[in-house]
């Protein structure tokens, strides 16, 4: 009876921009193909508006505009590194939406990107979505090929 109460609850992360959703071993970046920063998944995105995966909390908004990082309710910390090489554009062709502080709901805008501009300028536009505190979580990744933002189930995670 009492047993349903202590489950691990699983909090769902949706892709944060429509695109084509591939494995993080797949992105051309040791940092991120090797897993140095955390689990996680990519995106190679076929639009240039960056949605919140969760519902969360925005802790980090890089100088460069480049990446956002959310912390959720149970301590979920995730990164949304928009493009590869991109902190080198400075924040040219980012527009962000949010400020540090800021409560979000699953699916809100927070970063428009001028997918050109990062295409011409940067390395990549693949996004990796990094769990930076995976090492505290267990993750299961999803095996979706097409994303569509806010509704697309790509990581569910649970605590350890």
């Amino acid at each position: 009876m009492l047993s349903g109460l202590f489950k691990k609850r699983k909090l769902e992360i949706f892709a944060p921009v429509n695109g084509e959703i591939i494995p993080l071993d797949q992105v051309p970046d040791p940092v991120f193909s090797q897993k140095m920063m955390g689990e996680g998944v990519a995106v190679i995105p076929t639009d240039g508006t960056f949605h919140s995966p969760v519902e969360g909390t925005v802790v980090l908004i890089s100088d460069s505009k480049h990446a956002i990082g959310l912390r959720t309710s149970d301590g979920t910390e995730i990164l949304i590194h928009i493009g590869l090489e991109t902190v080198t554009l400075q924040g040219k062709g980012f527009k962000v939406l949010v400020e540090t502080g800021d409560n979000v709901s699953l699916a809100q805008p927070l970063i428009e990107v001028d997918l050109d501009y990062i295409r011409e300028h940067a390395t990549s536009i693949v996004t990796p979505i990094i769990i930076t505190n995976s090492s505290e979580k267990t993750i299961q990744c999803t095996h979706t090929k097409d994303g569509i933002a806010g509704e697309t189930l790509v990581m569910t995670v649970s605590n350890k």
